[in-house]
């Protein structure tokens, strides 16, 4: 369903829908959205927060975290609904009409990397949860974020910061008239070397070129943007090591881990809005090229040489959508109808593993070349049955086709073919007394690593394996309202289950198949945006989860990873004399990390701050990242590994520390 619509007055035909303007969880979302869980956030709610990464702007979804257990280019760890969604299996990402995650991608399935946004360039995010949205397709039955970027700039920016640890960060960014439309650039340049003992030696640049002419009711946008980033990685150390060996919690084991990215994009998108209805068109192209050096296990395989592997992933992606809105009106009822088309191909010519020792290729574990296609076809009917109550039937159908080319174990090569159809339903009823109540249904999925729907042999141990289906079909519902009765208090509550099919996927790490079974999840989620007065906006929010694995003995159902409890709040001041703030906090609860529950990662609490001062078109701003210094782990893992030394493999915790605190001052101004 669309937040917001153009209008043409000639257009006698169509509803005004009016204009949604965006400033925050505050704005007036009644009537707008089709599930408690959704929503859409303006740049006003996110201008204050300070951000050690650009992947922590997915925590403007209510419930999500973003962690790191590597080094800052790599994408981030993404944590919603009980899913430890590793780099994006389950939660999609999208960048004016061009989809980010990465199927088939040599680091993990649906890999979702977010830092080729320019944080300062963003417009609105629009986000939800769940099965329910026709419109959504693959790697979405956790949740979806779409960033839409500015088309225009009031005035133009010039941003410079540093910080400890090497911290260097400048954008410049404006928008000039030409001819009928706005030409919009913003340019990021940023380097950190870290508080670890091995410098990160971040190097990275953005760029973002974007020529829009929006006549209200008609306009189109060409969008190019440009990413490179290389680094070096501090991963995960063993417990073990610090406790025992006294090493540094701060130090890497493998000091030559680290990757290099690079991905450059065009896309187009065209609009309008008439009597025959709302028409869209979006068409993209997109190159990337991906390296990461990792060392999981230190020396486990290979007492020598070490079990550094090295990922490699090159491809072109190209693909569009067309989208169809009509507006009716049927024996007095309000009915609007949607038609889609998705259509998406990538070439994937280098899709590999290999052993490695200090970067350099030792031997290949696997090297495939893939081409995947996917098709997905959606309609959608929305009726308007009383003023207090709708409907909002879909169906998606999704198909997907593999051809699969492994060059170094030729029994692994193939074809394969998927389709699945996944009906949604939903009700809104409201409002009443500012409230609107929402009832949620829907399948969902997930597609699977393409080299796993052809694999005969493992690529390690020439064992016979089994190969897994394309799809992975998810169902769910939810229950849930949103209210806005106290003046400038924005609330939401949902109730809700998603059960998965077999989650048998391929696994990049090890360049082979583990299978996890059944699973099924609920919970329930409390949201709270309060803007008491202009100056002061409050926001709290809790999400309380259960997983677990279906069909096992009770000593096997947890799910590791799977954050239980998740709380995130703070509150932003903005002041008529020009002193800005914001105090923010994260934590979630504890974690298990063993199916049987036996071992945890402990809680995690971490403090931001920000303030500064604005005067005019100027604006200096202090940042302090981690306010108490927490030592909590970023992201933890139990599993075996073997240190320089030992004898064997010990079974143990592998963590990552938060960063310590760090000061961070920011100087902008506009011209």
């Amino acid at each position: 369903m669309p937040l917001y619509a153009h209008s043409q007055d000639e257009a006698e035909a169509v509803s005004d829908l009016g204009t949604l303007e965006v400033t925050g969880r505050a704005s007036d979302l009644l009537g707008q959205t089709d599930a408690a869980s959704s929503g859409v956030i303006g740049q006003p709610e996110f201008e204050f927060r300070p951000l050690s990464r650009p992947g922590e702007l997915v925590e403007v979804v209510p419930g999500m975290m973003a962690t790191q257990h590597s080094g800052s280019g790599k994408a981030n760890q993404y944590f919603l609904r009980g899913f430890n969604l590793d780099h994006g299996t389950d939660f999609s990402g999208m960048v004016d009409g061009v989809p980010l995650n990465l199927p088939t991608h040599g680091h993990g399935q649906g890999y979702l990397d977010l830092n080729s946004i320019i944080p300062e360039l963003v417009d609105i995010v629009e986000y939800g949860k769940g099965p329910y949205h026709a419109e959504m397709g693959d790697f979405s039955s956790a949740g979806y974020v779409h960033f839409h970027t500015k088309h225009r700039m009031e005035k133009g920016l010039a941003k410079f910061g540093f910080g400890e640890y090497g911290y260097y960060r400048g954008v410049l960014a404006d928008s000039y008239q030409v001819g009928s439309g706005d030409l919009l650039f913003g340019v990021e340049v940023n380097f950190y070397e870290g508080p670890w003992e091995r410098d990160e030696n971040v190097n990275k640049f953005n760029g973002l070129l974007r020529y829009t002419v929006d006549e209200g009711y008609r306009g189109y946008s060409i969008v190019g943007n440009a990413y490179h980033n290389d680094w070096d990685s501090t991963e995960q150390i063993p417990k073990r090591a610090v406790d025992l060996q006294n090493f540094p919690e701060l130090g890497t084991i493998d000091q030559t881990a680290g990757g290099d990215m690079e991905r450059y994009s065009l896309s187009g998108n065209w609009w309008l809005l008439s009597e025959y209805g709302e028409t869209e068109l979006s068409a993209y192209a997109v190159y990337s090229d991906f390296n990461l050096y990792s060392n999981f296990t230190y020396f486990l395989d290979d007492p020598v040489n070490g079990d550094q592997i090295t990922q490699r992933d090159r491809r072109y992606t190209f693909g569009g959508e067309a989208k169809h809105t009509k507006y009716e009106n049927w024996f007095g009822l309000g009915i609007t109808n949607i038609v889609g088309l998705q259509i998406r191909h990538d070439y994937i010519p280098k899709v590999a593993l290999y052993k490695s020792q200090e970067r350099r290729v030792l031997q290949t574990i696997s090297e495939h070349e893939v081409n995947q296609t996917s098709v997905g076809v959606y309609g959608e009917n929305e009726i308007q049955w009383t003023e207090k109550f709708k409907s909002i039937l879909g169906l998606r159908g999704d198909f997907y086709f593999y051809d699969v080319d492994s060059r170094y174990m030729a029994a692994n090569s193939g074809q394969a073919n998927d389709a699945q159809f996944s009906p949604k339903l939903s009700f809104v009823l409201g409002p009443w007394y500012d409230t609107e109540y929402y009832l949620n249904l829907g399948y969902g999925f997930h597609s699977n690593d393409a080299r796993g729907t052809t694999i005969k042999l493992d690529p390690k141990s020439g064992d016979p394996v089994q190969p897994v289906n394309p799809i992975v079909s998810t169902k769910g519902a939810e229950v849930g309202l949103r209210t806005q009765y106290i003046p400038g208090l924005v609330s939401t509550l949902s109730l809700w289950w998603l059960e998965m099919g077999s989650e048998l996927v391929f696994v990049g790490d090890a360049g082979g198949t583990e299978p996890s079974g059944k699973s099924q999840r609920y919970g329930l989620e409390l949201t709270n945006y309060y803007k008491p007065v202009d100056w002061l906006t409050l926001d709290f929010d809790v999400a309380l989860t259960q997983s677990e694995f279906t069909g096992v003995p009770s000593s096997e159902k947890e799910v590791p990873n799977s954050v239980g409890t998740t709380i995130s709040g703070g509150a932003t001041i903005d002041l008529p004399n020009g002193l800005f703030g914001s105090l923010r906090v994260r934590h979630f609860d504890d974690v298990p990390l063993t199916e049987d529950g036996s071992v945890s990662a402990d809680s995690t609490t971490v403090v931001n701050l920000g303030a500064g001062y604005r005067y005019k078109d100027y604006r200096l701003e202090l940042n302090v990242l981690n306010l108490f210094d927490s030592t909590d782990t970023d992201i933890a893992y139990y599993y075996e590994s073997r240190l320089a030394g030992e004898a064997a493999g010990v079974n143990d915790i592998h963590y990552h520390p938060v960063e310590p605190r760090s000061i961070r001052i920011q100087a902008s101004m506009g011209f």
